[in-house]
């Protein structure tokens, strides 16, 4: 798929694309195997996920000073190096397990968000799930830590990579219990919920990226039979 090529998943070929993958496009995918191939193509089709008008309190994050910009401009450059990430073999299978027990019903993944009247540059990459402060954080399958540290939007934040690309993402926490090159088991205890960063109030913001591309976390979070699936 655009040039890249990995590992079917447990007998599986999956094709994840991005959320902002431009409307219309047409994207050819591949898969190969005890000689045999098969050619298909993906129309990506338009989804509006809706608008969110949010009103941030008096904290940096709404109104940043140029040293906060320069601070994200780090951020930014640091989690580039983890989106470039060679990607190893997979350290999981689907469905992940939940970063949260129990999970509650998440929400704003995909949706424009505007703060304080000025439109956000980017639609929410991940999901918001209203869970209690102080609530223990979970793997959601075996990874090595890569980030685990304050970021200035992100809050306290943890990112692990699981191989196969899939790197998942933990996001305003109130304490981080790892620390970058720790290699956890799936459950193993991350941090505690909280509200840093950009946040209105305590939750948990989940992301994952697979091969590059911001997923919803429902897809890799609920039984695989669950996910659109197209026969070539």
């Amino acid at each position: 798929m655009k040039g890249r090529s990995w590992a079917a998943l447990q007998g599986t070929c999956y094709y994840p694309v991005d959320l902002e993958q431009p409307t219309g496009a047409h994207i050819s995918i591949s898969r190969s195997g005890s000689g045999h191939s098969a050619v298909a193509r993906i129309t990506v089709e338009a989804i509006d996920y809706g608008t969110e008008e949010i009103t941030l309190p008096d904290i940096p994050q709404a109104n940043p000073s140029p040293a906060d910009l320069k601070r994200d401009a780090r951020d930014r450059a640091l989690l580039g190096k983890v989106w470039n990430r060679k990607e190893g073999p997979a350290r999981f299978t689907l469905p992940l397990a939940l970063p949260v027990q129990p999970l509650p019903k998440g929400k704003s993944f995909g949706v424009k968000r505007v703060f304080n009247g000025k439109p956000a540059s980017q639609p929410h990459t991940g999901t918001d799930y209203p869970t209690p402060v102080g609530s223990p954080i979970l793997a959601v399958a075996d990874g090595t830590v890569v980030v685990a540290e304050d970021l200035f939007f992100e809050g306290n934040a943890v990112f692990i990579d699981h191989g196969d690309g899939l790197i998942s993402m933990y996001f305003h926490l109130a304490e981080i219990k790892v620390q970058a090159g720790d290699d956890v088991k799936k459950g193993h205890t991350l941090g505690r919920v909280g509200s840093t960063g950009r946040a209105t109030g305590p939750h948990l913001f989940f992301g994952v990226r697979w091969h590059n591309a911001r997923i919803n976390p429902q897809f890799v979070l609920e039984a695989p039979s669950k996910i659109p699936n197209i026969t070539p």
